[in-house]
């Protein structure tokens, strides 16, 4: 067997490993199962294609992305070892190339993604042809805990006990439970040898901005760093197409990127991205896990990661050489309000909910922080460091303030108008601004209203993002994003506690002026009418027709704004006449309560809106208290529905006329009469 340090020359061209690497190395061609997390950039992948030329059999390489598999097979066949990969997006030349290698038994790396572990002639033809390890690329993919959690990773433990064969796994980003649920996943509990090899990418100068007129803020940070390659990470398919037109027309090379787009599409983005040079790729985070591109510059988040997690790994693309990189990660209250409903409106049980809501706790504390960034960063991990000099917050320290006082006094609007509302109504109260809706609530009477003049609207905007980041408001999916206040702030409401905020981020807020266009409707109705927009098009979709034929805007929003509770309340909204009542409410009514309704009779609901609907409901409750008689002993006896909608529509005014109703008959009109006649007399 040649010698680990002679092959990494030879092959590689490195005259050492890198620190920390050879330990791992010699780990691996010994057999051992193995853990390894080490920072992006550090040279993971190294670790377990070396030790497969020094084993007998294929090493099969379990990856998430294909990219990543093409890009780690075509620099090893550049520097002469024979491996392969199989992925869907495969030519069928290239899938047979891939598999006479490996009946010629030349193959020393078959890279595979984990959705391939589902075929059952997998196992098998992985054990025909010789595996004798498995390295597993981008692990923390097996643990749901982690942020980019693939249910395919699941079976990889399953394979290591079918085919009895060593298994090594490397990951960038593991906090203690992603390391837990990893070494029970992939290793049974059975602990494997474990190396943790820090966090810290000190080449990495890290910097996080509060979002305003985010477009031009990317344009110029872009402009900035004209020819260099970079990344820029979109919260939306849409949004990488509209900003990379953008740069386009102010003059850079640029592409876009997401998992929207036809295969060879992507595939001819990243092989542009690998050759180029000072291209820009503007993605979903479905671009660059593992891209070994070593000369990205610069990595900017046009939108909030979903976790701490995920910035780390996203932000690792940049300055894989060393030589120092850029990034810049935008933020406002709408991406911490969207981030926060993705984890309530997900499927994950509560555990992994709050797991979850903790790590996008440790990104805002990163980008609220009032000190180095690295030394949060860092400190999520475990780790601990001096400043760091490189970070927007060094070079510039924030300006702080004691906001004690303010936060109690929004905590106090939020709590005294029930937690039903968003900042928008929030900052209203607290500023005395008498808005129709702050009027018709009787808001302008509470106490905390206008108590905030000192600060602006826009200031008090950034007072509430603060707190969103520190967790001390948070939005509720049940109420349509109203915030409502977690236990973290009660000491600070009880005087217990003290909080510091940043003021630089508020008086810049204070101090911008804003142009922006008139929202459809005020901010804490966006999430419920996005909410109806949503069922509208499912409704529409359903149907064949288009979505204006279902309701149009103006209706959705005049729902969204007055927030009917019954059909009844429905029917007053423009746009709603029987007919769509009778198609449609019920499925709006719903969306707005949160919640299934038991629907109304078909004789009540032709009587929404109507002065007779709420005779009905008296008529009904009457019968229903009456049912047994007075004293609860007598012969069950009720109305139907469509005997009750006539008394309610017709109104009989005496025992004789409410006796001629069809349906009543004697019996009915002498246990229900007279509580009838009361109830007509009242209406």
């Amino acid at each position: 067997m040649t010698a680990p340090d002679v092959l990494l020359h030879q092959v590689w061209g490195f005259s050492a490993f890198r620190p920390g690497q050879e330990e791992i190395v010699q780990a691996v061609i010994a057999g051992r199962n193995t853990l390894a997390i080490m920072p992006t950039g550090g040279g993971k992948s190294l670790c377990f294609q070396l030790p497969a030329l020094c084993r007998d059999g294929v090493t099969v390489v379990i990856s998430p992305l294909i990219a990543l598999m093409r890009d780690q097979v075509r620099a090893l066949k550049a520097a002469g070892v024979e491996a392969g990969a199989l992925t869907s997006g495969n030519t069928e030349d290239e899938t047979e190339e891939v598999f006479g290698a490996l009946d010629a038994g030349r193959l020393k790396l078959l890279y595979l993604a984990p959705e391939r572990l589902a075929s059952a002639g997998t196992s098998a033809m992985l054990r025909r042809v010789g595996v004798s390890m498995i390295a597993v690329d981008e692990a923390h993919c097996v643990s749901q805990w982690g942020h980019d959690f693939r249910p395919d990773y699941l079976r990889i433990g399953e394979l290591r006990r079918a085919l009895g064969v060593p298994l090594a796994a490397f990951t960038a980003t593991a906090d203690a439970e992603t390391r837990a649920e990893i070494v029970t996943r992939l290793f049974d509990g059975e602990p494997p040898v474990t190396f943790l090899r820090g966090f810290d990418r000190p080449n990495i100068r890290l910097a996080f901005a509060v979002k305003d007129n985010p477009r031009d803020q990317i344009l110029r940070y872009a402009a900035s760093r004209k020819g260099q390659s970079g990344i820029i990470y979109c919260g939306s398919r849409s949004k990488t197409e509209v900003l990379a037109q953008a740069l386009r027309e102010a003059g850079h090379s640029v592409l876009h990127y997401h998992a929207g787009m036809e295969a060879h599409d992507r595939r001819e983005a990243e092989l542009r991205f690998q050759q180029e040079d000072g291209l820009i790729v503007v993605a979903t985070v479905a671009f660059g896990m593992g891209i070994d591109k070593p000369d990205i510059r610069w990595v900017a988040h046009a939108d909030l990661p979903k976790s701490i997690e995920g910035y780390y790994q996203e932000i690792g693309r940049a300055g894989r050489d060393g030589a120092p990189a850029d990034t810049l990660t935008l933020y406002g209250p709408d991406d911490i309000r969207l981030r926060r409903s993705q984890i309530d409106e997900g499927a994950a049980p509560g555990e992994r909910k709050q797991a979850d809501h903790g790590r996008l706790n440790a990104l805002l504390g990163l980008a609220e922080a009032t000190h180095c960034r690295r030394q949060v960063l860092l400190g999520y991990f475990g780790e601990t460091s001096e400043p760091c000099g490189n970070c927007d917050l060094c070079q510039r320290p924030a300006k702080l303030f004691d906001a004690t006082e303010a936060v109690r006094k929004a905590l106090s609007a939020v709590l005294r108008t029930g937690e039903y509302f968003g900042v928008g109504h929030l900052v209203d109260i607290l500023t005395g601004n008498p808005t129709a809706k702050v009027v018709e609530r009787g808001h302008d009477q509470l106490p905390t209203f206008a108590v905030g003049r000192d600060l602006s609207k826009s200031a008090w905007t950034a007072v509430f993002r603060q707190m969103m980041g520190r967790d001390l408001v948070r939005p509720d999916p049940d109420r349509f994003g109203a915030l409502r206040m977690t236990d973290a702030a009660r000491p600070i409401l009880r005087g217990e506690a003290n909080i510091t905020l940043r003021a630089d981020t508020v008086e810049k807020a204070d101090r911008s002026e804003r142009n922006t266009a008139r929202v459809q409707v005020d901010e804490e109705d966006v999430a419920l009418l996005t909410a109806l927009k949503s069922k509208r098009r499912n409704l529409a979709e359903a149907q064949g027709v288009p979505a204006y034929v279902v309701f149009p805007d103006r209706t959705l929003i005049e729902m969204a704004e007055k927030r009917p509770q019954t059909l009844d309340e429905m029917i007053g909204i423009t746009g709603i006449g029987a007919r769509k009542l009778e198609s449609y409410g019920q499925a709006f009514l719903e969306v707005i309560l949160g919640e299934k309704v038991d629907p109304p009779s078909a004789a009540r609901r032709k009587l929404a809106g109507r002065s007779a609907g709420p005779i009905y409901d008296r008529l009904e409750e009457a019968q229903v208290a009456l049912s047994r008689g007075e004293n609860g002993l007598g012969k069950y006896l009720t109305c139907s529905a469509s005997t009750l909608r006539q008394i309610a529509e017709s109104r009989p005014s005496t025992l004789a006329d409410l006796y001629r109703v069809s349906g009543m008959g004697e019996a009915r009109t002498e246990r229900f009469g007279a509580v009838f006649l009361d109830i007509l007399r009242d209406t």
